[in-house]
Parts: C-alpha cells; structure tokens; sequence
C-alpha cells in the first residue's frame, strides 16, 4: 500500500511537473525575457572611464609556462585552440589538468586492472583528454556560428542600407545577436575602435573563427573597401549563398546519416560484445586479459577498429 501512494505521488508530480514545464513555463520565460530586454534598454549609458587600450591577457596558474609555452609553435597552436573553443583558460592551467587526469585515470587503471600496458593507455588517454574536449568545444562553437552568420550579415545590411557606417553595423551585430557570433563581432569592434586598422582586425576574426565562409566575407569587405561598391548588396549576395551552402551540407549529412551509424555501431558493438561475455562467461574472456596472446589480439582488434573507423568516416565525408 505505501508503495502504490510514493508511486501515485511521484507520477502525479511527474505529470503536473511536465504539464508545468510545457504549458506555463515559456510564457513566463519570454515575458521574464521581455522585462529584462527592456530593463536594458532604458537603464541609462554611462561611460567607463577606466576603460582602457591595453590587451589584457588571462594569466594562467603558472605563469612561466605560459611564457615557455608562448615561445614555441605548439604552445601558440593551443593558445589558438583555447581562443576558438571559447573556453576561458590558459595554455599553462591545460598543461596542468591533462597531467592531472593523466595521473588520477591512470592510478585508477592500475588499482582496478591490475595490468602495466593498461595504466599507460590510460593515462595517456588521461593527457589527451582536455585537449579532446577543447576540441570537441570549438568544433560545437562553429558550428554554431555558421547557424548564426546569415542572420548576422542580414542585420549588417539592413544597418548599412538605414545609414550606418560599416564600423557601426560591428558594434550592432556585437550587441544585437547572441554568442558566439555577438562576441566575435564585439571584439572586432573594439579592436578597430581602440585603432586597428579595419582590415587588419576583419583579418583577426577570420584567424579565430576558422571558417570559410568567415573568409569570404572579410575578403569580400576588404575588396569593396579599395574598389567600391554597393556593400549591403553584396553582403546580402553573402547571407544567401551561406544559407544554400548550409542547406545542401544538411542534405548530404542526412545521406551520409547510414554510413556514421554504421561506423558508430561497428565501432561499439565488439567492445559490447566483449563486456556482455565477461558477464556471461568469465572464464573464456579471462583467457584474453591473462594470456599474452589475448593481450595482443586484444591490441591488434583495437587498431583495427580504429582504423576501419578512420576509413569509413573519409569515405563518407563530403566536402560541400
């Protein structure tokens, strides 16, 4: 009988909860929304006045890593990754977390697996860990600002066909859209506020957003600042082939769509496989962790899952 009451009360709330979560939330949340929008808007400007000119850099938890790091191409690399990915941290505080993880997954896998080549895959799993995460982090970031970049060239056009100047349709994209576009344009604003040349602050943003179609409207700027021309135009030419290029890349991801899920379920399916038998049949599979010929064909079939992986995500990859 207690039973049936704790599972009516907690269907009831799972019920009223979801009723609640669909029905009377986004009101509120679009009104809480509205409020604040205009909250923003009729607060009144005040300048800073300790604002200030100078770049300021994140200082890392050891700074003479930092400085070691800046020295050498891959520590610039990973600096580019960090700025990419959106990740407030620094090259020396990576350094420290990968040798952090490596050192905890590593300890684990050695107390659990009682094998000396598993600790070391472990923790070099462990090393490269944050590195994957940071670029898992800015591959999910740019996508995400090709969602956004038409909807950003369209407000540009529609700022410079009103009678704004190019510098100030910028400022607008910067404090109008969301992240990450809002920011990547803010911060070329400010930079060629504070004295960057245009071209050289548009030529910044391409770096930190590495995408082609980011490419192509600094190039297209850059062209119509020395010849001319009608530049709402040709950004709004920009927005549309974005937005074909973004629907065709859509399309070939749906007819690509079989091919990743038959490389993610042969990929997955042996290790399954695997961990279901040790449940079932311990004593078999304990042949392939004891034995060293186990052991190597253990090896050998992760190589070569990986590779078949590797193999079939270039053969379904469709540069669009």
């Amino acid at each position: 009988m207690l039973l049936a009451i704790v599972v009516f009360f907690v269907v009831t709330g799972l019920v009223i909860g979801g009723y609640y979560a669909a029905i009377v939330m986004p009101p509120r949340v679009a009104k809480r929304r509205i409020e604040l929008r205009l909250h923003e808007v009729s607060q009144p400007v005040v300048e800073d006045t300790a604002a200030t000119v100078v770049k300021n850099t994140a200082k890392g938890p050891v700074p003479m890593i930092d400085r070691a790091l800046a020295a050498t191409t891959a520590g610039k690399k990973l600096a580019v990754l960090i700025e990419q990915s959106g990740v407030r941290t620094t090259p020396s505080a990576i350094i420290m977390i990968s040798l952090g993880v490596s050192a905890i997954v590593s300890g684990c896998a050695a107390i659990f697996i009682h094998q000396p080549l598993a600790a070391i895959f472990a923790g070099v799993l462990g090393l490269f860990a944050p590195y994957g995460f940071l670029v898992q982090r800015r591959s999910s970031r740019l996508k995400k600002f090709e969602e956004q970049f038409p909807e950003a060239l369209d407000l540009m056009s529609r700022a410079i066909r009103a009678g704004h100047a190019f510098q100030t349709a910028l400022g607008m994209v910067g404090d109008e859209l969301p992240t990450p576009v809002g920011p990547e344009f803010k911060k070329t604003f400010d930079r060629q506020n504070f004295g960057l040349p245009v071209r050289d602050a548009m030529n910044e943003m391409a770096d930190r957003v590495a995408i082609l179609d980011v490419r192509f409207f600094v190039t297209a700027v850059a062209i119509q600042r020395e010849t001319g021309g009608n530049l709402a135009e040709i950004l709004d030419n920009l927005a549309h082939v974005v937005r074909e290029r973004f629907k065709i890349r859509r399309q070939v991801r749906v007819h690509t769509a079989h091919g990743r899920f038959t490389g993610y379920v042969l990929l997955a399916l042996p290790a399954a496989l695997g961990v279901v038998l040790s449940f079932i049949s311990p004593d078999h599979m304990g042949l392939l962790y004891r034995e060293h010929m186990g052991q190597m064909m253990l090896l050998g079939a992760m190589v070569l899952q990986f590779i078949g992986f590797i193999w079939i995500s270039r053969v379904i990859k469709i540069e669009v």
